[in-house]
């Protein structure tokens, strides 16, 4: 008789984890055979899951990913100077907590931006904010945003966010209110939060991509100096997966 009273007052708890096992409990043959104390140990138990994957969705909605892709999704055996060791240490997401950035750069093709929803969506795994963003259209976006009003607020979003993905930086030319406000965000977020940023052009080149010597030197100090690098080499994985899908093989 008391069935019923008690899932309705879970469900008004919002404790939908403990109802949904509280269901499970009672369709169980041997449910008797558990003490009271291990029924609510698995009710509790399977609350914490629930709660933890309605964020973890929560996190993965807000991030935007532009790829479904997660590290244990990496491809090495394509030959692209990724080392696994270095992956698998990165996944730990430690340089994301101890405040450091990422710069990945690499032909076209390559991976670069797959590889950064891998490891932003490991972040978000990890309990992390993460927001991924196509620089051009990001850059574009802020414009909009000061003539609408929003443009202190995104920033504020921006600068607060745990890892900022900023993938294919360099593709559009950088108009000067482009770089002042890249230079806005990063100086703001230096020192505080992590940045993730995914280039075809080399480092060493982001000064004539930046195309300002005062700015680039400025931008270039809060990326570059605390940041991890990995530059990807070899042949497209686009074209590796065109030639499989031409021999009538799945795509991976």
């Amino acid at each position: 008789m008391l069935i019923h009273p008690t899932l309705e007052k879970l469900h008004s708890l919002r404790l939908r984890g403990m109802a949904s096992a509280y269901e499970k409990q009672l369709e169980m043959p041997d449910i008797d055979s558990l003490s009271t104390e291990e029924r609510l140990g698995l009710m509790v138990d399977h609350e914490i899951t629930e709660r933890d994957s309605r964020r973890l969705t929560t996190r993965l909605r807000r991030a935007r990913f532009r790829h479904s892709a997660v590290v244990e999704d990496i491809d090495y055996q394509h030959p692209r100077g990724l080392d696994k060791s270095v992956v698998t240490k990165l996944a730990s997401c430690q340089w994301v907590r101890e405040r450091h950035n990422l710069l990945l750069t690499g032909p076209t093709g390559i991976g670069k931006s797959w590889l950064a929803c891998a490891l932003g969506h490991q972040a978000c795994r990890a309990g992390l904010n993460v927001m991924y963003v196509r620089v051009s259209r990001f850059l574009a976006e802020l414009v909009v945003a000061k003539g609408d009003g929003r443009y202190a607020k995104l920033m504020r979003s921006l600068t607060k966010t745990d890892l900022l993905v900023l993938d294919d930086f360099g593709s559009a030319r950088l108009k000067d209110e482009h770089r002042r406000d890249l230079l806005e965000l990063l100086d703001d977020r230096y020192g505080v939060h992590s940045t993730l940023v995914t280039s075809q052009f080399p480092v060493d080149s982001w000064h004539e991509v930046i195309d300002d010597p005062t700015l680039a030197d400025a931008i270039l100090d809060r990326l570059v100096h605390n940041a991890y690098k990995i530059h990807m080499t070899g042949e497209s994985m686009r074209k590796q997966q065109k030639g499989l899908t031409q021999t009538g093989h799945l795509e991976s």
